[in-house]
Formats: structure tokens, C-alpha cells, sequence
């Protein structure tokens, strides 16, 4: 799969108050792309399309360049402490994707520029914390490793949060293009992780992603380049054959990381879930999708902001936590699975 290169870019005036909307701006030049102004990410207008079909996949495409206001970071339970905004949206194709909720109205892919005041408010969140530690998630609305080649955004995190005392990083990536992160000094402070999951997830529901070798390819060589490596496992689906499909996931997990240090290997399991408004969404978008969500067979949750979401029968969700979980040990005895939900 190629690297990500945006249709079409728009740039916020004020992000070229700041050195990397300048850099962003040439980059995108010189590599002949068509760059609009806008006032505001709120205000972008113009995406293409004849139907609203069109212009999502359209916007999909669409790089939006600009300044980070809201610098009250989310909280990112249960994976970290608080989610650090880098950008937001994604180029993926996720059926299942939370986003689709979240970002409904604007899915085009947004990367802030104002990183500096970005890594400012984390200082005062890790001062407010210390001597504890605080973690930061940087994928929490987006697939930061997607657009990195480009704004190199995430690198700079890396870096920023190698030199912190009392800070980590975390983020988790459907993608491959890792080679520019390589020779980022991590210091071991960030956690590299990948999602993973059964042949018949990536690929009936993971489109415009990279492959599953792909993935397991790249994290060979996050790991040779000394990152503390992990997998997320998302969503669990219960599909015809998934308690062999997971099996098979894990087994070919473990070969393909032979030779790999085992020893600090972390995984997070997150079972199927959807909300009515994230369904709505989806049948827009994906007409002809064959994701379950069937409202009669799962088990309703309550969640943030008052939105509940639909996740699997309390037995059902046991039987795969532990099917997941029994894989897990005989394949990475010694790794720890941090949570399932």
C-alpha cells in the first residue's frame, strides 16, 4: 500500500504563523498538490462531489492544515491518561470506525501545527501529575502514523516525550509506512502499537488500510528499532469461525515475530460496539456492508455524554475475552494484557 498523498489541501491563515505551516505549505507545493485557503476547519467548503457518497470519500482525501484551539486535552481511559491532539480524522476506511460518530460531519483528516503550545499543555498536565506518570494517547481521533510521512508531527512527539521525565507516549496504527520513526530518539518512553485482527475482519471491514503482513512487517522493525511494542485487538467480532480465525491471528503473530524480544509485548482487547447514531452513519456510507448490527442481539451500554453503545450479551463477551485471552497466553506467555472492554 502507497504512502498517503492528499486530493486536495486547505490551509488556515494562521497556520502559517507557525514554522511547520510554512514547511507544510511549500512541501505541498512543490509536490504540485491544489491548496485552498480557509478561514477555519469549520468553514471548509468545496470538497467535490455529486452526492454526498462522493464527497465523503472525497473528504476522505482532504488535508486540512491549521491551529489547534482547544487545548484542554481529552481524558483516554482506558489506554492513557489523556489523548494529545496532533490531528484528527483519518484516510482509512473503517466500517466499524467510532469516528463515524464522532466525525460524522467532518471526515476530512486535520494536522495541527502549533506544536509547541500542544507540548506546553502537556507539561502542565504531566507537572500536575508528577511523580506519577502520565501517558498520552495520540491516536485517539486519528491514525496519526497515516499522515506522519508527511508532517513528521508524531516523530517530533516521540522525540519531545523521550527527553520528559515523567511523560510516555501511546498510539496505535493500522498502517506500515513507519521508516522515518526508525531513528527517532524514543528513549523507550513511547509504546508502539499496532492493530491487528482475523482475516475475515481486515478484510471485509478494513478497507484503505495496510495489510495485515504489512503491519507485522513494519512491527519487526519497530521493534529492532528498540520501541516497547503492543497490539490492540479491535474490534472482537463474532464472525462464522472467529474463535479459529483469532487463533490463527495470534499464531501467525508469533511467527512472524521470531527473533523479536518478547518480553515487553502489551495487548488490549476491545470487543465489537456501535451506537445508533455511529449505525445510521455507516449504512449511509457503507450501503453494503456485512458488519453485524442487529440491536435485538447485543446488550445496551451506558456511555460518555449520555450516548449509549450496543455491545455483546454478557456470556457472549465473556466467551471471546476468553478465547482472546487463552491465545494469548499459549502464543506470548509472558505479555501483559492490559484490559478488555
Amino acid at each position: 500500500m502507497k504512502p498517503f498523498v492528499p486530493q486536495l489541501v486547505y490551509i488556515e491563515p494562521r497556520a502559517l504563523e507557525y514554522p511547520l505551516g510554512r514547511e507544510l505549505k511549500e512541501k505541498f507545493e512543490n509536490m504540485g498538490l491544489e491548496i485552498r485557503e480557509t478561514t477555519s476547519h469549520n468553514q471548509v467548503r468545496g470538497i467535490p462531489g455529486d452526492n454526498e457518497l462522493q464527497q465523503y470519500r472525497n473528504a476522505k482525501s482532504t488535508l486540512v492544515v491549521g491551529v489547534r484551539k482547544t487545548l484542554k486535552f481529552d481524558t483516554s481511559k482506558p489506554s492513557a491518561e489523556y489523548a494529545i491532539p496532533l490531528a484528527t480524522g483519518c484516510m482509512g476506511h473503517c466500517h466499524y470506525c467510532y469516528l463515524q460518530t464522532t466525525l460524522g460531519s467532518k471526515p476530512y483528516i486535520r494536522t495541527y501545527v502549533n506544536l509547541d503550545e500542544i507540548f506546553e499543555q502537556a507539561e502542565k498536565y504531566m507537572e500536575e501529575r508528577k511523580p506519577e506518570i502520565t501517558r498520552f494517547e495520540a491516536a485517539c481521533t486519528s491514525d496519526i502514523v497515516g499522515i506522519d510521512h508527511l508532517t513528521h508531527s508524531l516523530k517530533k512527539a516521540i522525540e519531545y516525550f523521550g527527553e520528559s521525565e515523567h511523560g510516555q507516549l501511546r498510539f496505535v496504527t493500522k498502517f506500515h509506512h513507519v521508516d522515518h520513526l526508525l531513528d527517532a530518539k524514543h528513549n523507550g518512553k513511547t509504546r508502539f502499537r499496532f492493530s491487528i485482527n482475523s482475516r475475515y475482519v481486515i478484510k471485509n471491514f478494513e478497507p484503505g488500510t495496510s495489510s495485515f503482513d504489512e503491519r507485522l512487517e513494519a512491527a519487526r522493525k519497530v521493534a529492532g528499532a528498540g520501541y516497547p511494542l503492543g497490539f490492540i485487538v479491535a474490534p472482537i467480532y463474532r464472525h462464522e469461525g472467529w474463535e479459529e480465525g483469532y487463533r490463527e491471528l495470534f499464531e501467525r503473530l508469533h511467527q512472524s515475530l521470531d527473533g523479536v524480544n518478547l518480553e515487553d509485548i502489551t495487548f488490549e482487547l476491545i470487543q465489537h460496539r456501535f451506537t445508533k447514531p455511529a449505525k445510521r452513519v455507516i449504512m449511509k456510507r457503507y450501503p453494503k456492508t456485512k458488519l453485524e448490527m442487529d440491536e435485538e442481539q447485543r446488550k445496551y451500554k451506558w456511555g460518555r455524554y449520555g450516548i449509549g453503545k450496543y455491545v455483546y450479551q454478557t456470556d457472549e463477551a465473556k466467551e471471546l475475552e476468553n478465547t482472546i485471552r487463552e491465545s494469548i497466553q499459549t502464543f506470548f506467555p509472558k505479555a501483559e494484557i492490559q484490559y478488555f472492554t
